[in-house]
């Protein structure tokens, strides 16, 4: 996993902001940026991408280093003790956290032991998933149930005789539907009176935690989307409805509506593309000189070619799997346009390729270099490629 870095000018100082791809581990990116806007953490000055090994080390750093030194006894041993809960699900902040809201509080979520990382790194954790008081009947329904127990409930209530606990259940059940984007009007007014001016802290909506600040009274999410890596002014987006549709803004929080969001998102993935049709090009070419094409019947279909073609890459590729079951993926990363390429094909996803220069570079190599191409032939073979 590797994650560009977009270089902003934060308060007068060249501040770092970790971006991230669709897949992104964002509860480790969100931590990472409040502690690098608030300078706790520093990375080598015009540093250009680093990996989710690297945040780790940064963020492990951090919390040993961040021990308080005159503190009694028994504020000690806690803090040990919170420290190794902590240490322990750290891992998991790559992936995602174990975070269960109330709908009571800004606050007020039910405790799990992934919420002490957040106590220990002095980070506010807020969402805005709230019911409104003055509703009843609502209020009623939800009480102080967490989002999973509210869910229980629904069910229950739905299987039960009582009438009254049937409409309870059907409330609920509406309250969770008309609050899909986990953000309430009253949430938020509650939210912008709770944040302090100028705070630094960690926001949790569908399912997705997000960097937050307060300036001048108005809520702005920190803008990590690596679509807008080029976009220097674009740093912050205003939070003020529940539509998700605020306004950007630099970090000095001016106006500043990116040159066009598209284009740049679809001008980073051209590149990608352009890079991975490359690669795939010289693989296709390794590929057609190892076929036995003397074997292939006269008159054949071009959708039966393509299935012959298919099987005998799948029989090659499980073959070479079998052999190499062990071995490391290999990564190569090459600068490519000012910004960084990865050739990685992953089981899952392509998550980019070669630039064009250094596909070219080594396509003499290739054809000596089996063992590296039927790699990446199994790592591609569980992709859809669309041409």
């Amino acid at each position: 996993s590797v994650y560009h870095i977009k270089w902003v000018r934060w308060k007068e100082e060249n501040t770092p902001v970790i971006t991230q791809n669709e897949n992104g581990p964002c509860p480790l990116l969100a931590i990472m940026n409040v502690l690098l806007l608030a300078w706790k953490i520093k990375l080598p000055p015009m540093m250009e991408i680093i990996t989710a090994e690297q945040l780790m080390e940064y963020l492990g750093d951090y919390i040993l280093d961040a021990k308080p030194k005159e503190i009694s006894e028994i504020q000690r041993l806690n803090y040990e003790q919170n420290m190794s809960d902590a240490m322990a699900i750290l891992h998991k902040l790559q992936t995602g956290l174990d975070v269960n809201v109330k709908f009571t509080g800004v606050r007020v979520f039910e405790y799990t032991p992934e919420c002490i990382v957040f106590d220990l790194l002095d980070i506010p954790l807020y969402h805005g998933w709230l019911v409104d008081p003055q509703v009843a009947d609502i209020v009623k329904a939800v009480g102080n149930c967490s989002y999973n127990q509210l869910v229980e409930k629904i069910i229950s209530c739905k299987q039960s005789d009582n009438s009254e606990l049937v409409s309870e259940g059907f409330v609920a059940e509406q309250f969770l539907n008309n609050t899909a984007t986990q953000l309430t009007y009253h949430g938020l007014c509650e939210l912008t009176s709770a944040v302090q001016e100028g705070e630094l802290c960690v926001f949790f909506r569908n399912n997705h935690f997000s960097t937050m600040t307060k300036y001048k009274g108005q809520l702005y999410l920190l803008v990590t989307d690596q679509g807008f890596l080029t976009e220097e002014k674009v740093v912050w987006e205003s939070l003020h409805n529940v539509d998700g549709d605020g306004n950007f803004c630099d970090s000095e929080f001016h106006l500043r509506p990116p040159s066009d969001p598209e284009t740049v998102y679809r001008g980073q993935q051209d590149q990608i593309d352009q890079d991975y049709l490359m690669a795939l090009s010289l693989q296709q070419e390794q590929q057609n000189q190892e076929i036995n094409w003397e074997q292939i019947p006269e008159g054949i279909s071009d959708l039966e070619l393509a299935k012959k073609l298919q099987e005998e890459e799948d029989r090659r590729a499980s073959q070479y799997y079998q052999e190499q079951e062990q071995a490391a993926a290999q990564v190569c990363i090459c600068n490519s346009a000012g910004f960084l390429s990865r050739v990685i094909f992953p089981t899952q996803q392509v998550q980019g390729a070669a630039s064009p220069a250094s596909a070219r570079q080594s396509g003499s190599n290739e054809r000596k270099r089996k063992e590296p191409r039927e790699k990446e032939r199994e790592k591609e073979k569980n992709s859809c490629v669309l041409l």
